[in-house]
């Protein structure tokens, strides 16, 4: 592809070489550089990119973009005369328009919907995929668990976002395959570290704001926090947004070109849910759809999954699915690690959940609460390199809720696990509640399990969908579905 096609849109750039040459691809990842390429340095939270300039120009780069202020007179000089060097005032945003241009931005040839929020991302985006699918659409979905093009499940997802090129390329992939529409997770750290930028959002999703995410490596504060939210509706058309949520409701104040519609359960909405029944296995409730009421029941339990739901629909009809379909739809959903219930031969009832912040851990637990005919045994850890003042909160909702804790680990990551379980504990014994602390995560849930009777409800929280577990930056598989079967065939 010719350089200044891929240059396109991008201002300020200063350059030294041949702008008149094609290009074979475009790479960030200098071991990955081949014949002809074109090498982005990123500065990332473990290496600067600028540091493998030389290796990527050994590997054949004809191509180096830098960013300004990253780049010395020293790696200036070291960079070959038939080499060209383009310099940026921001490689993070040269590169997404980039992979936007390299990729013949995919994201304009489908009708691409954005999902973001502090809870209910990848449960919303799940739900908006099968509406969708029900009404005969072929639709791609990018997001925490995996992605899907169609009914392909491709690769697990490293994390929530991908990085731009990735992006682009798996839009690119959907393009192909057809498909008409694409429902992206997008996490504030993405939209931070503009791995969107470029992207055409037809449509918008903010499902709710709440504390997580301060730590270093992510957000200093919840200003910062939150205005990394609001870049998502200045791509967006349309907006969707929950109406019981403060911060939400900001987004109409500070965005133009995005036209609103609101959903919810408390507050005016133009998608209001009423007469909610919720159990410990499914959630329904009465919604005007169109001229009719409907009776929406879904598997996933707590009253978030009401809002989760009403954000879905909202989509839905935008695209005109009809009532039926989204009855039908919602009612046989089914998301990976989010109130998932294991089954077993023993009649215990085991759920895997995702909760790994206050207000998630708390839906969860007192949801199933008022269902537990005996004991609730919740089993939880708190992520390390992640907000240090959650934890105690944690604990102490854990405390208040269950009729039994085991505090064990996480993914730990960097940090020492003993060191998190003790901040979970400041908040765990300013309650009444038992508990205990078993460090190693497997041997928890085998403590949780052996204890369990058949009126007992255990609630194994925090890791979800997850596969593995890390620690000192290294991962181990840990399936937490196949770890509690094999705990109950020895049992």
């Amino acid at each position: 592809m010719e350089l200044k096609n891929i240059l396109s849109g991008l201002e300020g750039l200063k350059a030294r070489g041949n702008l008149d040459i094609s290009i074979s691809k475009v790479e960030s990842d200098s071991s990955k550089v081949q014949k002809d390429d074109m090498f982005i340095a990123i500065d990332g939270f473990e290496q600067d990119g600028h540091q493998f300039i030389q290796e990527a120009i050994q590997n054949g780069a004809k191509v180096i973009m830098a960013q300004e202020d990253k780049v010395t007179k020293e790696i200036v000089s070291s960079i070959p005369e038939e080499v060209t060097l383009i310099l940026t005032s921001n490689t993070r945003h040269a590169i997404a328009i980039c992979a936007c241009n390299y990729y013949q931005n995919p994201s304009k040839k489908l009708k691409l919907i954005g999902v973001t929020g502090t809870k209910g991302k990848t449960t919303t985006t799940f739900m908006i995929k099968s509406l969708l699918e029900k009404q005969g659409l072929k639709v791609g979905l990018i997001g925490t668990i995996c992605t899907y093009i169609g009914e392909n499940k491709l690769a697990d997802n490293s994390r929530t976002t991908p990085e731009a090129l990735e992006i682009q390329e798996l839009l690119s992939q959907m393009v192909k395959e057809k498909c008409n529409v694409a429902v992206l997770e997008v996490s504030s750290q993405s939209l931070k570290l503009g791995r969107v930028d470029g992207c055409d959002f037809d449509i918008g999703v903010f499902t709710n704001f709440s504390k997580d995410h301060i730590s270093v490596k992510e957000h200093p504060n919840m200003e910062d926090y939150f205005a990394s939210k609001v870049k998502l509706f200045e791509m967006c058309k349309y907006g969707f947004i929950n109406s019981d949520d403060i911060f939400a409701n900001k987004l109409p104040a500070l965005v133009n070109n995005c036209e609103f519609k609101t959903y919810g359960i408390d507050n005016p909405a133009n998608l209001l849910a009423k007469d909610i029944t919720v159990t410990n296995t499914y959630v329904d409730f009465r919604v005007k759809l169109g001229d009719k009421n409907q009776r929406i029941k879904t598997g996933i339990p707590g009253r978030f999954s009401v809002y989760n739901s009403l954000a879905a629909i909202s989509v839905a009809l935008k695209f005109g699915v009809n009532s039926t379909n989204i009855e039908e739809a919602l009612l046989n959903i089914r998301v990976p690690g989010r109130s998932e219930l294991v089954d077993n031969n023993k009649g215990l009832t085991i759920m895997i959940d995702y909760a790994h912040s206050p207000e998630s851990l708390e839906n969860i637990l007192s949801t199933v609460k008022k269902y537990t005919q005996e004991k609730l045994i919740c089993v939880f850890g708190c992520g390390g390199d992640r907000d240090h003042g959650k934890r105690p909160i944690m604990g102490e909702i854990a405390g208040k809720i269950a009729d039994y804790t085991i505090i064990t680990s996480d993914n730990p990551r960097s940090e020492d696990p003993e060191e998190i379980i003790k901040q979970i504990e400041k908040g765990i014994k300013e309650t009444k509640g038992s508990y205990e602390v078993i460090v190693d995560r497997k041997e928890a849930i085998k403590k949780a399990l052996e204890m369990a009777h058949k009126k007992d409800i255990v609630i194994i929280a925090g890791k979800g969908h997850e596969l593995t577990q890390e620690i000192k930056g290294k991962k181990y598989p840990f399936d937490e579905r196949v770890i509690v079967r094999e705990i109950i065939e020895k049992k």
